[in-house]
């Protein structure tokens, strides 16, 4: 099966969003650790996480992050 088929692509899409949402989610963890540094981390973490999401991925990142319990959502 050749890289560019439609279901090679539909599947890469699909890892993609799920590997975003997980480190969201566990940047998000960081912020329920009383150590200061690590919240500090976590915040950075996330805003870096955010911005590297692409537009056309956030409605399948925010299916994720709902399944994960994630309090974060793309807009």
């Amino acid at each position: 099966m050749e890289p560019s088929t439609p279901l090679c692509l539909r599947l890469a899409t699909w890892q993609r969003a799920r590997t975003l949402a997980r480190l969201i989610r566990e940047a998000e963890d960081l912020w329920h650790v009383d150590v200061k540094d690590l919240r500090r981390l976590g915040a950075l973490e996330l805003d870096q996480l955010l911005h590297e999401v692409p537009t056309g991925l956030r409605p399948r990142v925010n299916r994720w992050l709902k399944g994960y319990g994630a309090k974060t959502r793309m807009h």
